[in-house]
C-alpha cells in the first residue's frame, strides 16, 4: 500500500530480526539500503541479521565497515565493538575477542555488558586493577539498571575465579534481584502449560494419530535446561561427519506462538488444546515449514542440531510434527544445574533463573513434563545424564550415536578438536577437552544455597528416575 514508507519498512525488518527471521529481515533491509546506502543504522541492523543466519565473518565485516563511519567515542562505536566482539568470541577467536571488549570498555568505561561478556568467556581472569574498576563502576549511583546487574554478575565471576565466594555470591545474589525485579516472567504459566500437555497429549492421543508429520530423520533435538551439558552434546555429535551444529533456532517455538494466534489470552491459551482439531495434513505441513525454514542454517550435512533447550515443552508438537526425528534430553543433578543458571547473566529469555524459587520451580516442572513424555512417548527420547558423559565420555558417545543410528567417529569423543561457531554461554569450554571439577563447583557456594535445596525437594532424587 505504501511502498516508499520507509520508517514503516525500518520497523517491519526489526520484528522479523526479533522473530529470527534473518533472511525475511535483510530483505528488507537491502531494499532500504538501495534507498540511503550509507544509512548506518540499517547497516547496523543488516550486519546483525548477517550474525543471525550463522554468518559470523560476514557479520564482523558488517560491523567493522559501519564503526569506521562512526565517531569512535561514541557509545554506538562501544556496541559496534561488543558485537564483532561476540562474533570472535563464537568463532573461537578468543585473543581478538578479549581485545575488542575491552575496546569497548575503553569506549564506554561503565559498559557493564562488556565486562561480563569477558567474564562470561567462563576462561577469562580479571586482574586486581580490573575488579577495582568494576567495584567502582557498579558502586556508581548514576549508573544505569542495566549495566548494574552485568557488573554485578562480573564481579560474581572474578570473586569465584579468585575463590572469594562469599563476595562472589553476594554479587551474583544481587545482580539476580536486580534482573528479576524487571521481569514479567510467571512460573504458574509454565506449569499451567505443563496441566494441559498432560491432559491432551496421552499415549492414546499419540497412538490414534500415528503417521502425522514430516517423514524427514534429519533433524535432532537437544532439549533441557540450560547450563545442563546441552552445548558439550551439540559439539560431540557436530564432530560427527554426517552432522552440523546449527545454533538454537527459534523455529519450533514460533510455530507454538503462530498456534497460540494473534494477541493471546495467556490465561486461558489456544494451545496445546488446538492440537487435538489438528489434520494430519496440518501436521505434515508444519515439519515441512519447519525444514524448510531451517535449511538457510544449514551447510548440507545429512542431519543437523536444533539446539533451543526449551523445546522441552512442546515435545508433543515436535513429535506430530517430525515423527522421525531425535530429542535427547540433556539433564544434570538440579543444585548443579539451577545454581549454574543463577550465576549465568543470558541476553535475553531465560526469565526463569533470576531468583531461587523460579529456578526450583522451574526445574521441578522439567521433570514432570519429562516424565509424561517417557509415558506418552515411550522409547522416543534418549536422556543423557552430564555426569555420566564427564565419567565415561567414550561410552556415553557411543551411546548417543547408537540412538541417533551413526557409526561411531573417534572425532565426537575428541571434540574438542572441531572448529565450528558455538553461541552459547559454554563457548570456550567446549573447544577444550573434558574436565571432572565442573560438576562440583556449586559445593563452594553450599553455605548460602540451604534455600535452593529446600525449593528443590525431592527433585534431588526423582531427577535419576
Amino acid at each position: 500500500m505504501a511502498p516508499d514508507y520507509i520508517e514503516l519498512r525500518r520497523d517491519y525488518a526489526c520484528v522479523l530480526l526479533d522473530r529470527h527471521k534473518h533472511a525475511e529481515a535483510i530483505a528488507q533491509l537491502d531494499r532500504l539500503l538501495k534507498i540511503d546506502p550509507k544509512n548506518i543504522d540499517y547497516r547496523t541492523l543488516r550486519a546483525t541479521a548477517t550474525v543471525g543466519l550463522g554468518d559470523h565473518e560476514g557479520g564482523i565485516r558488517g560491523f567493522a565497515n559501519v564503526l569506521a563511519d562512526t565517531n569512535p567515542q561514541s557509545r554506538s562505536a562501544a556496541d559496534l565493538h561488543l558485537s564483532i566482539a561476540h562474533s570472535m568470541k563464537t568463532l573461537g577467536r578468543r585473543a581478538e575477542a578479549i581485545d575488542t571488549y575491552k575496546k569497548a570498555i575503553e569506549v564506554r568505561p561503565n559498559f557493564g555488558d562488556a565486562y561480563w561478556s569477558l567474564a562470561n568467556l567462563k576462561t577469562y581472569t580479571f586482574s586486581a586493577e580490573e575488579i577495582a574498576q568494576l567495584e567502582a563502576a557498579e558502586a556508581d549511583p548514576s549508573i544505569a539498571p542495566i549495566d548494574r546487574y552485568h557488573l554485578c554478575f562480573a564481579l560474581g565471576k572474578a570473586y569465584e575465579d579468585r575463590k572469594v565466594y562469599d563476595l562472589s555470591f553476594r554479587f551474583y545474589e544481587r545482580g539476580n534481584a536486580l534482573k528479576r525485579a524487571e521481569s514479567r516472567y510467571r512460573a504458574e504459566l509454565l506449569e499451567q502449560n505443563t496441566a494441559s500437555q498432560k491432559r491432551i497429549c496421552t499415549h492414546e492421543f499419540f497412538r490414534e494419530r500415528d503417521g502425522y508429520g514430516a517423514a524427514s530423520r534429519e533433524p535432532i533435538f537437544i532439549v533441557g535446561l540450560p547450563r545442563a551439558g546441552s552445548t558439550l552434546l551439540e559439539q560431540i555429535l557436530a564432530s560427527h561427519s554426517q552432522v552440523e551444529g546449527t545454533q538454537e533456532l527459534a523455529n519450533v517455538p514460533r510455530a507454538v506462538l503462530d498456534l497460540q494466534g494473534y494477541n493471546p489470552d495467556l490465561n486461558n491459551p489456544r494451545y496445546p488444546g488446538c492440537l487435538v482439531t489438528m489434520s494430519a495434513d496440518e501436521f505434515r505441513a508444519l515439519g515441512d515449514k519447519y525444514l524448510a525454514d531451517t535449511r538457510i542454517y544449514r551447510a548440507g550435512q545429512p542431519y543437523f542440531i536444533d539446539k533451543m533447550p526449551n523445546n522441552f515443552r512442546h515435545i508433543g508438537l515436535i513429535h506430530l510434527m517430525l515423527p522421525n526425528a531425535k530429542i535427547i534430553d540433556a539433564r544434570r543433578e538440579p543444585m548443579a544445574c539451577c545454581f549454574g543458571n543463577l550465576k549465568q547473566l543470558f541476553a535475553r529469555g531465560q526469565e526463569f533463573c533470576y531468583s531461587v524459587d523460579d529456578i526450583a520451580r522451574y526445574y521441578r516442572t522439567y521433570l514432570e513434563i519429562m516424565a509424561h513424555w517417557d509415558e506418552a512417548l515411550p522409547g522416543r527420547i534418549l536422556r543423557v545424564h552430564h555426569e555420566d558423559v564427564v565419567e565415561d565420555l567414550e561410552g556415553s558417545v557411543r551411546r548417543i550415536l547408537d540412538y541417533c543410528e551413526l557409526p561411531f567417529e573417534q572425532a565426537c569423543v575428541e571434540f574438542y578438536k572441531t572448529e565450528r561457531s558455538v553461541r552459547t554461554a559454554s563457548s570456550e569450554q567446549v573447544r577444550q577437552p573434558i574436565y571432572r571439577e565442573g560438576l562440583d563447583l556449586w559445593r563452594h557456594y553450599e553455605p548460602w544455597l540451604g534455600p535452593l535445596r529446600d525449593a528443590l525437594g525431592d527433585a534431588l532424587v526423582s531427577y535419576r528416575r
